[in-house]
């Protein structure tokens, strides 16, 4: 894919870039190797100082960085501002609780190993490379360079070809809030040169958010070095009702669940599994909600859904769409492109899957929702786990057993019960199965890229 910012509501290049050079990757590596070597020895004070000062770069900038996101993958403009400052929060959030999180603890009674003091301690690791995607090309890489920069870690950035700007834009905002040069920086290099970076023995670790082929690729590459990975990557939500719930409210929480960040996100619910007692009044309401849904130019503030970031993209909906009208599902509403211009598809909503449509087993990217009857609860958690993925999920029940019964059964990460899957630097956040390894945000989020260090005292 070549280095460029595409107009995803026009199809139309805004402009192209030149990958890096070897000599600029090199270049950049050294001055990231020499920028840890500095800041692992900076107090905390000092680094929060330098993380608020991005941090109100970043809010003094928002309506040109929401321009940038929106131009460049189509989020729709209210959305786009919403992730600048979301970002941002997370820059203050470890800039005040960083210390918190990284102080370590000390065994009160260390004669029982023998000493007379006995305590661990979190530390800095060094570079840790970051592989990112476009569908939040701000907010995915600042919940990765918060934490890691107030631990004293530098940061490298591979961004999605497509998000380009994005990238240059992160390239300077941490150096222009006060860390050293090189404290953080964006490659411009195609995914085919991430190998090369990730076995630079100056490079000791690597996360990724992205698909799970991306993930097992840098997974096995960093395995063969030995090195440390966090991997965020796909997930096929279930979102389940239950006949306790308020279903007008779970309907309407359901269509900003399928379709915020147009449908492109990998918490995004995709699978709604809901009791047949409900069924047919959920999918009424639901249906009608997402067909009354405003499609147009992201730039609009009355937008609700934009165009999906790539033409790829808009293919595979109308392939999934397809595959399974063509093997008896029933379509709801929408289920087709919106005009010539630009990638922009209907809201959709597909009932009556079957195992044999794709859409039972892969993660559909966009606004197209999957429709689920079933007897009890029983037949929802069997639907909800019957997938590869294990991201997060909702579930809707004000009856407190089924609480219970479906957050002690649902092979996850994360559960919300009455609400939506929202990402928040308070909460730690990932998933199991192929939706990855490790933890991002909260205390585990920072102590993910830190050694704990033991020790031990005569």
């Amino acid at each position: 894919m070549a280095i460029a910012t595409i107009n995803p509501a026009t199809g139309v290049t805004e402009a192209t870039f030149d990958a890096d050079s070897e000599a600029v990757i090199e270049h950049k590596i050294a001055e990231s190797h020499a920028a840890y070597q500095s800041m692992r020895t900076t107090d905390f004070a000092t680094r929060a100082r330098w993380m608020i000062a991005a941090a109100e770069i970043l809010e003094a900038e928002v309506d040109d960085v929401a321009r940038i996101l929106t131009l460049e993958m189509g989020k729709t403009i209210g959305q786009a501002r919403g992730e600048v400052l979301k970002s941002a929060k997370a820059m203050r959030f470890y800039a005040e609780h960083a210390e918190e999180f990284l102080s370590g603890w000390e065994l009160d009674e260390p004669s029982s190993v023998g000493a007379s003091r006995a305590y661990v301690r979190y530390q800095a690791i060094g570079v840790v490379l970051a592989v990112m995607p476009w569908n939040y090309p701000l907010w995915q890489v600042i919940r990765f360079a918060a934490p890691a920069l107030m631990a004293g870690n530098a940061g490298l950035l591979k961004h999605a070809s497509n998000v380009p700007q994005a990238a240059l834009y992160l390239d300077t905002l941490f150096e222009r809030g006060g860390f050293p040069k090189g404290s953080f920086h964006s490659l411009l290099i195609p995914a085919s040169r991430v190998e090369g970076v990730l076995r630079d023995r100056r490079v000791v670790a690597a996360t990724l958010t992205g698909s799970e082929p991306a993930g097992r690729s840098v997974a096995a590459i960093a395995g063969s070095e030995v090195k440390h990975v966090v991997l965020e990557l796909g997930g096929s939500d279930p979102f389940i009702v239950m006949p306790s719930a308020d279903l007008e409210a779970a309907a309407t929480m359901a269509v900003a669940a399928r379709t915020s960040n147009n449908g492109q996100a990998c918490i995004n619910a995709k699978r709604f599994i809901v009791h047949t007692d409900v069924y047919d009044e959920f999918a009424k309401y639901f249906g009608e909600q997402m067909s009354a849904l405003k499609v147009g130019d992201p730039f609009d503030e009355t937008t609700q859904i934009g165009p999906v970031a790539t033409e790829s993209g808009l293919n595979d909906l109308q392939e999934f769409v397809d595959d399974a009208v063509s093997k008896g599902a029933t379509l709801v509403t929408g289920g087709g492109r919106v005009g010539d211009a630009g990638w922009f598809f209907q809201p959709t909503v597909i009932a009556d899957i079957t195992p044999e449509m794709r859409l039972y087993a892969e993660e559909a990217f966009g606004p197209l929702a999957s429709l689920y009857r079933v007897a009890d609860g029983a037949e929802a958690l069997k639907i909800a786990n019957d997938t590869t993925f294990g991201l997060s999920s909702a579930v809707w029940t004000n009856d407190p057993n089924e609480e219970a019964f479906f957050v002690g059964g649902l092979d996850v990460g994360a559960v919300f019960v009455n609400g939506m899957s929202i990402s928040y630097p308070e909460l730690p956040f990932g998933g199991i199965k192929d939706s990855g390894i490790g933890r991002e945000l909260s205390a585990e989020g920072i102590r993910e890229f830190t050694n704990l260090k033991t020790v031990w005292k005569g």
